[in-house]
């Protein structure tokens, strides 16, 4: 867990404020993040490793830390494999 995850540059988070929820754009694909995947997107940048990112959600949501680790290196593979993630 010692990537460092990050946004590449041709993705980006954004408010809308007509649906009052967080978008990530990319070319071709807008997606809408749940709660939870808005909070690891917004850690996701690319100087705090993946296995941190994982702790301080586990502390913030009172969680396992072990289940929360397998959750957020999950979500960082799925969302690398769309392309909207850096690992």
């Amino acid at each position: 867990m010692s990537s460092r995850p990050r946004l590449p540059r041709h993705v980006r988070l954004h408010f809308d404020a007509r649906r009052e929820a967080f978008a990530i754009l990319s070319p071709e694909k807008v997606l809408w993040p749940d709660e939870i995947s808005l909070a690891i997107l917004r850690r996701c940048d690319g100087r705090t490793e993946a296995g941190e990112i994982a702790g301080a959600l586990a502390l913030e949501y009172g969680a396992d830390l072990q289940e929360v680790q397998t959750d957020v290196l999950a979500f960082l593979q799925d969302w690398s494999d769309r392309m909207v993630v850096r690992l």
